[in-house]
């Protein structure tokens, strides 16, 4: 059934285009991360020309409440999880401050040769060997942050333990505390791989966060590379 503007009103059609959309989305009719309708189907269920539904759409773009992509239409935008770097908080610590659910995909855990930047960060001889860990981070199930974490060899019970929560609190468990870290970030394009691991299109833009994280006594802990979709993921310095 068609939802007709007011024509008469001083209100543009594509501003009460704009509210219409919006309440719709507050009331659940478009829940996050679903696919809003067509541009023809907006047309047909407002009575409205493409030109009016267009620029609705790209106002409603521009502030972050829907997002295009390419080939796939247009969605109502998952709201961006904030982290401030200056501290060292978990992934989990702040999807519960942003109200939403985390969970974790376990990639693999394995023992592999350590890196030259290994060596250096976690100070360690020549021919040592690290524990790799893998994983996705989600929010409310949609991939948001692909992660490597290396380990010393003296963290080797993380082979067997339950890694798919926060390994932060898993570390407390056995008395290491996170309290410091050294960051580098720059921006890459999402490869084949990385792509479909974190939903999407490759060359995608990235957030690469490189950390060097120290526990309580000023020891490093652990090396961490991690992929984060801006669109869902955003770093306060």
């Amino acid at each position: 059934m068609k939802k007709e503007m007011v024509r008469e009103s001083a209100n543009p059609l594509y501003k009460q285009l704009i509210s219409r959309i919006r309440a719709d989305i507050d009331n659940g009719v478009y829940p996050v991360d679903s696919r809003i309708p067509s541009e023809q189907e907006l047309c047909e269920k407002y009575d409205v020309s493409r030109i009016t539904v267009r620029k609705a759409l790209e106002e409603l773009s521009d502030i972050g409440l829907l997002v295009r992509r390419q080939g796939k239409g247009t969605f109502v935008s998952v709201p961006s999880i904030e982290m401030e770097i200056k501290q060292v908080n978990s992934f989990h610590d702040a999807c519960k401050s942003a109200g939403r659910i985390a969970s974790t995909r376990v990639l693999g855990a394995r023992e592999v040769a350590a890196s030259d930047e290994d060596i250096k960060a976690l100070r360690l001889n020549q021919g040592s060997r690290v524990i790799e860990v893998d994983r996705i981070r989600m929010a409310d199930d949609v991939p948001v942050i692909l992660e490597r974490n290396h380990f010393s060899m003296g963290y080797s019970y993380l082979l067997e333990s339950d890694l798919s929560g926060s390994l932060y609190s898993l570390l407390r468990a056995y008395g290491v505390e996170p309290t410091q870290a050294v960051h580098e970030i720059s921006l890459v394009l999402a490869d084949e791989n990385k792509a479909k691991l974190l939903g999407l299109d490759v060359g995608s833009p990235l957030l690469f966060l490189h950390e060097i994280i120290y526990d309580q006594k000023g020891r490093p802990l652990h090396v961490s590379h991690q992929y984060i979709r801006g669109d869902k993921f955003t770093l306060k310095l």
